[in-house]
C-alpha cells in the first residue's frame, strides 16, 4: 500500500460540506485535502447548453446521481425482513461527484425552527412526557438555534438566498414568514417572482386565513456578488434546477459560490476518483491518523492527516463510522449503542391540481425554490394536543418546471398511451399544478443503520443497512396534511385533483421517488450515550475526528436540510478555528 505525505486536514467528500469546511480550514493556513470518490465537473463544460437540458440524460438515466452498481444500500422495512439492494433510483437520489447534491438540489433554503433543537424538552414541557409514544427516541440537539444564527445568515451569504425576513431581530415584518424565529439581516436578495402556481397558492391560504410567504430560495433572483468574490446571474426560469446543473450561474453550488476561490489557494489540494475505505485509528482507537482510499487505477493508498473531517452524503458518513469501528454501534434490541441509531428520513405528500383551460400554468417553467409556502401546521405552530401525532410540515406551491421524460401528470382515468393519452396531454399541460406538504420524520427505535452481514460493494466493504418503515405517528400526521392540501386544491379553483398522500396501512416504497432528505445515524447532542457527535459535530470517542452532514440530525426535519447543513458546517468551522486549533482535543467533556 502507498502512503503519501501528511497532510494537517483530510475532507471525506467535496459537496457543499466539505467545500465550506475546506476553505474555512484553508483560509486558518492549515493545509487541506479533499478526497471526492466522483469526478470534477464545472459549469462549464458539464452543464453548458444544450447538454445541461438534456432530460434523458439527467432525469432518466440519473446523470448526477450515485453508480449504483458500484455501491449502494440494502433496504427492509422491520429487523426481522431480509434487506435487498437498492438497484434503481427511486425514492432517493444521492449524488456524487464534485459539488455532490449540492449540483443537482432545487435550492429551497430555509432554517429550522428553535423548538426543534430542543424538540424532547419542548414536547414535555408543553404536552407531559406521556404524549412522546413508546419506541420514540425523542433527543435534544445540544445545540440552540441562537447559537446557529449567525451561520444561518452567514450561509445565505454565501448562497445569495433570494426571500423576505418576517422577523428581523425580533421585529415583525410585512410580507415574510410570522412563524420563523429571529433573523440578525435581511435575505440578500429580494424573493423570486412568484409563477402562476404559486400566486394562486398565496391567494388561496391566505383566504383561508394562513399566512403565505415568499420560499427563501438559493436561485438567484438579481445578480449577486458573494462574500468570497463569487459572481451569481439572475435565474431565468429555465425549469431545470432538481436534477440539473444550473447553466445561468444561478443557482447556489459550491462551483457557484466557493470554488472558483478554493482553487486559487496554494494550500488547498483536491484528488477526485478517490474512494474512501476507513478512517484510520491509532492503536487505541482514541486518535484519527487519517483515512484509506481506493484511487482511480485501483490502488489503496493510506493518507495520513492530523485531523480527519468527514463531508460526504448521509449515507457514506454513517458507514465510514460504522467501517471504522469509531463508537458504538446501536443495537435496536437493548437499544444500547449509538452509531445507526436515530435514522430518519422524511414524508412528501404531492398532490396535481388541474385547472379549466382559462388558467394558464405553464408548468415548463419554473425553478427549484421559487414558491410560496405555509407554516401554520409547521413544527409545533399548532396545537397537538388533540390531534394523536407529533411534527408537522411546510406545505408549498412550488413551480419547479417540468417536460415530457420527466413525467406529464393528467388527471384522474386519463388513457395511459395512445390518442387519447395525446388529447389529454393537449387538454391539459399549460393548466396544471402542484401543491405539496413535506413533513418531519420522528426518530424511532425500530429504525436504524447498521452493516448488512450478506452484501458487500464493488470494494469489497458491507453496504449500509437501512430499517426503516413509516410509523402510526407519521402516518396519523400525513393523513391530516392531506385533507389541509384537499382544502387549498380547491380553494385555489381546480377542477380536479390527483397524487399521492400516505395515508395509515402504507409502507415505505422505494420505487417512487420521495424525497433525498435523509436524516440521522451520527445524532448529535449533549449525552455521548445516544449522540455520536457533539455539539460541535466532532466526534466523542475520537477528537479529532469531526462529522457534517444530514446524518448528524437528531430527528427528520420537515425543512429542506441543506440550510441547517451549511449553517452547522459553519458553525462547527468556527469553533474548530477559534478553539480547538489553539488546544486539540474535546471541545466537549462527556
Amino acid at each position: 500500500m502507498a502512503t503519501n505525505k501528511p497532510v494537517d486536514v483530510v475532507i471525506v467528500g467535496f459537496g457543499w460540506t466539505g467545500a465550506i469546511m475546506a476553505i474555512e480550514l484553508a483560509q486558518a493556513g492549515l493545509n487541506v485535502l479533499a478526497l471526492e470518490r466522483g469526478e470534477d465537473a464545472t459549469t462549464v463544460p458539464n452543464w453548458a447548453y444544450p447538454k445541461v437540458v438534456d432530460e434523458i440524460s439527467q432525469s432518466a438515466r440519473n446523470g448526477l446521481l450515485q453508480n449504483l452498481s458500484k455501491s449502494t444500500v440494502t433496504i427492509r422495512h422491520h429487523k426481522d425482513d431480509r434487506a435487498l439492494p437498492y438497484r434503481q433510483i427511486g425514492s432517493f437520489k444521492p449524488g456524487t461527484g464534485v459539488g455532490g447534491a449540492g449540483i443537482h438540489w432545487s435550492g429551497v433554503h430555509s432554517r429550522v425552527m428553535p423548538q426543534e433543537l430542543r424538540l424532547r424538552s419542548h414536547i414535555t414541557e408543553r404536552y407531559g412526557a406521556r404524549f412522546i409514544p413508546e419506541g420514540m427516541t425523542l433527543q435534544d440537539w445540544g445545540v440552540t438555534y441562537e447559537e446557529l444564527e449567525p451561520h444561518f445568515d452567514r450561509f445565505e451569504q454565501v448562497c445569495g438566498t433570494s426571500g423576505k425576513a418576517g422577523n428581523l431581530q425580533g421585529r415583525a415584518l410585512e410580507g415574510g414568514n410570522p412563524f420563523e424565529a429571529p433573523r440578525s439581516h435581511e435575505f440578500p436578495l429580494p424573493p423570486l417572482t412568484d409563477p402562476p402556481t404559486s400566486a394562486l397558492f398565496a391567494k388561496a391560504t391566505r383566504e383561508l386565513g394562513y399566512h403565505p410567504y415568499p420560499l427563501p430560495a438559493a436561485n438567484a433572483s438579481r445578480p449577486y456578488t458573494n462574500p468570497y468574490g463569487c459572481q451569481l446571474g439572475p435565474c431565468n426560469f429555465c425549469g431545470f434546477c432538481s436534477d440539473y446543473g444550473c447553466i445561468n450561474y444561478s443557482k447556489a453550488s459550491p462551483q457557484t459560490t466557493i470554488l472558483p476561490v478554493l482553487y486559487r489557494m496554494p494550500n488547498f489540494a483536491l484528488r477526485t476518483q478517490a474512494h474512501v475505505l476507513k478512517v484510520n485509528t491509532d492503536s487505541a482507537g482514541k486518535v484519527a491518523t487519517g483515512v484509506t482510499y481506493v484511487d482511480a487505477q485501483g490502488h489503496e493508498v493510506e493518507q495520513p492527516a492530523t485531523m480527519v473531517v468527514l463531508a460526504a452524503f448521509h449515507l457514506h458518513n454513517v458507514r465510514l463510522m460504522l467501517s471504522s469501528g469509531i463508537g458504538q454501534p446501536y443495537d435496536p434490541g437493548t437499544g444500547q449503542g449509538k452509531v445507526g441509531r436515530n435514522f430518519c428520513y422524511q414524508l412528501l405528500n404531492s398532490v396535481n391540481l388541474f385547472f379549466d383551460k382559462n388558467v394558464y400554468i405553464n408548468q415548463f417553467m419554473g425553478a427549484g425554490g421559487v414558491g410560496q409556502a405555509i407554516e401554520d401546521f409547521y413544527g409545533d405552530n399548532f396545537d397537538h394536543g388533540k390531534l394523536g401525532f407529533i411534527g408537522g410540515g411546510v406545505i408549498w406551491g412550488r413551480q419547479t418546471g417540468n417536460g415530457p421524460v420527466r413525467g406529464i401528470p393528467l388527471p384522474s382515468g386519463s388513457p395511459a398511451w395512445g390518442s387519447g393519452w395525446k388529447a389529454a396531454v393537449k387538454k391539459n399541460f399549460l393548466h396544471t399544478g402542484r401543491i405539496e406538504s413535506q413533513l418531519s420524520n420522528m426518530a424511532y427505535r425500530g429504525c436504524y443503520l447498521d452493516l448488512d452481514p450478506t452484501y458487500r460493494d464493488a470494494y469489497g466493504t458491507p453496504l449500509l443497512r437501512m430499517t426503516l418503515n413509516w410509523q402510526d405517528n407519521d402516518l396519523r400526521m400525513s393523513e391530516f396534511f392531506g385533507e389541509k392540501l384537499s382544502q387549498i386544491g380547491k380553494a385555489m379553483g381546480a377542477t380536479s385533483q390527483s397524487g399521492r398522500v400516505l395515508k395509515r396501512g402504507d409502507n415505505w416504497d422505494t420505487r417512487a421517488y420521495q424525497s433525498t432528505h435523509i436524516n440521522g445515524g451520527t445524532a448529535m447532542g449533549a449525552d455521548p450515550k445516544t449522540s455520536v457527535v457533539n455539539k460541535y459535530l466532532q466526534s466523542w470517542d475520537v477528537s479529532n475526528l469531526f462529522v457534517l452532514g444530514a446524518n448528524v440530525f437528531a430527528h427528520g426535519i420537515g425543512y429542506n436540510p441543506t440550510g441547517l447543513v451549511g449553517a452547522l458546517a459553519y458553525w462547527s468551522a468556527a469553533n474548530i478555528r477559534a478553539t480547538y486549533l489553539k488546544s486539540p482535543g474535546p471541545l466537549v467533556r462527556g
